[in-house]
């Protein structure tokens, strides 16, 4: 389902520029309408799939209070950013149905998420997720290693940070220069290849470094781990 469009805001990366960034939503009763029509066609989980489900706080506790309400019962789940969340929005949201929520931290290093523009800490971070998995909310968790501007150093706080996180899904990725985006016009004239590549086996997804890079595609690779293991950085920084 989506039930709502746009995001207010200005993450380096995103496609946020390429498809505005006003948002705009239904309101609770019509969005639970749809749930209903969704579970008498014999489903028995919704996959929210706006920018940011749980962007407008009054909103989201709307929605959640409207399921309460009407005694609907669907295990769903949803995207979200962790300066949106606190205690009685997740346990609000657990009590409405949420299974997993998913937030794009992608990085462990403050001064790299300053340069993504995220517009969130770490510490925002860390205190999200816990507050998500105190409601027994499932977490997810997205993260780039190899922005522009980053180092061997700040590449493993997101490593380390990542593995700290009592997360029961995670990501690491590589960062991905849409056209129109912020990051594609910083690294526009260091482009390598202008897509990546995807083999026939989906579980087998290669996403490759698409531009010049200070660290290596090889470093990064290697980097996607998340052992919390001395050993194994050690074994990163000695990647050429």
């Amino acid at each position: 389902m989506i039930t709502s469009r746009g995001c207010p805001f200005r993450c380096d990366f995103c496609s946020r520029p390429v498809f505005g960034n006003q948002f705009r939503s239904r309101s609770a009763a019509n969005i639970v309408d749809e749930i209903e029509t969704i579970i008498k066609l014999g489903y028995d989980r919704i996959w929210f799939a706006d920018d940011c489900f749980t962007l407008n706080r009054k909103r989201l506790l709307g929605i959640c209070n409207e399921i309460i309400s009407r005694h609907v019962r669907i295990g769903w789940e949803c995207l979200s950013r962790v300066d949106t969340i606190d205690g009685e929005v997740a346990q609000k949201m657990k009590q409405a149905g949420c299974i997993r929520t998913f937030f794009g931290i992608e990085s462990g290093n403050n001064a790299v998420l300053t340069i993504m523009k995220k517009n969130a800490t770490v510490e925002q971070a860390r205190d999200a997720v816990n507050v998500a998995k105190q409601s027994r909310i499932q977490v997810g968790a997205f993260f780039i290693v190899g922005y522009p501007g980053e180092t061997q150093g700040t590449v493993l706080d997101t490593v380390n940070f990542a593995s700290s996180l009592p997360l029961d899904y995670l990501s690491f990725t590589m960062p991905y220069p849409i056209q129109g985006t912020p990051l594609y016009e910083r690294v526009r004239d260091r482009m390598a290849v202008e897509e990546w590549e995807e083999p026939k086996n989906p579980r087998l997804i290669k996403h490759n470094l698409l531009f010049l890079s200070p660290l290596s595609e090889a470093k990064l690779r290697f980097a996607n781990c998340k052992r919390n293991d001395p050993v194994l950085h050690q074994k990163i920084l000695a990647i050429s």
